[in-house]
C-alpha cells in the first residue's frame, strides 16, 4: 500500500510515493486492546484503499482508525497527508509530529514533515526533520530526504553540503527521484561552487535523460553560464 507524497513536495513532480508498512499492535502499558488495534489496522488499510476514489471516506477511515487505536503511526500520517493535500498545513503538522512521537525511526512522517515545514518557510525546522529522517540506517527511500535537504542547504548557501546531499541521493537504486531533477540540481551545486567541468557533465546528463522537457530548458539557460 502507497500513500504519496504531495503534490508540491519535489517539483512540479507527483508521483513520489512512501510505502508504508502496517505494523500495528499492543504496546505495553498501553490501554488499547487487542481487539480495537485490529479493528483500527482494518480501518487504515480501508482508508488506502479508498484515498485515491474518495478522499474524505479515506479521512474518515483514517480517523477512525486513529481512535480506536492512538498508536496507529501509520494512521496518523495517513490524516496528516490528507490534511497537507487540503492545504491545512498546521493541522497535518501536527498528524505527523504525532507520529514521530510513537516511532523516532519513522523516516517517512520526519521526511514528510520537512517537506511541510519548507512549504511554511520554516527552514531549519525542515533541515532539522530531514537530517532525522536519514539518521535510520532502514529508511527505504533516503533519496528524498536527501533531495530536500540538499535543495534547503543550497537555499542557505551551504553549496558543499547541497553537493553532498545531492551525490548521496544518486546512489540510491531504484531512485525515487526524477534522475533528470536530481542532476540539475547537483549541476546547480557544481556550479555554485565554480566547478565548472562537473557541472557541464552533469547537466549534459539531464539533456540526454529529459530530452525536451521542462529540465532540459533550465538546463540551457545554466549551461550558457558555464565558461567554454
Amino acid at each position: 500500500m502507497q500513500i504519496p507524497s504531495v503534490a508540491w513536495i519535489v517539483r512540479p513532480c507527483a508521483g513520489l510515493g512512501v510505502v508504508l508498512v502496517l505494523v500495528v499492535g499492543w504496546l505495553p502499558g498501553c490501554a488499547t486492546s487487542d481487539v480495537s488495534a485490529q479493528k483500527s489496522k482494518g480501518y487504515y488499510q480501508e482508508g488506502v484503499a479508498s484515498l485515491e476514489s474518495d478522499q474524505q471516506r479515506a479521512f474518515v477511515s483514517f480517523q477512525k482508525a486513529v481512535k480506536l487505536d492512538p498508536n496507529n503511526k501509520e494512521a496518523r500520517y495517513g490524516l496528516g497527508h490528507i490534511l497537507a493535500m487540503q492545504g491545512k498545513l498546521p493541522q497535518a503538522e501536527e498528524e505527523l509530529i504525532a507520529a514521530t512521537k510513537l516511532d523516532e525511526n519513522y523516516s517517512e512522517a520526519y521526511t514528510y514533515l520537512g517537506q511541510i515545514l519548507e512549504r511554511e518557510g520554516r527552514w531549519t525546522e525542515s533541515i532539522a526533520a530531514f537530517r532525522q529522517a536519514l539518521t535510520n540506517p532502514l529508511y527505504a527511500t533516503p533519496d528524498l530526504a536527501r533531495f530536500h535537504l540538499g535543495r534547503l542547504l543550497a537555499h542557505e548557501k551551504d553549496y558543499q553540503g547541497a553537493m553532498e546531499a545531492f551525490e548521496d541521493a544518486l546512489v540510491v537504486n531504484p531512485p525515487n527521484v526524477p534522475p533528470a531533477l536530481l542532476h540539475l540540481e547537483l549541476g546547480r551545486a557544481y556550479y555554485n561552487l565554480g566547478f565548472d567541468r562537473r557541472s557541464r557533465e552533469t547537466l549534459t546528463k539531464v539533456m540526454a535523460l529529459d530530452k525536451s522537457g521542462e529540465y532540459a530548458a533550465a538546463v540551457k539557460e545554466l549551461l550558457t553560464r558555464l565558461k567554454p
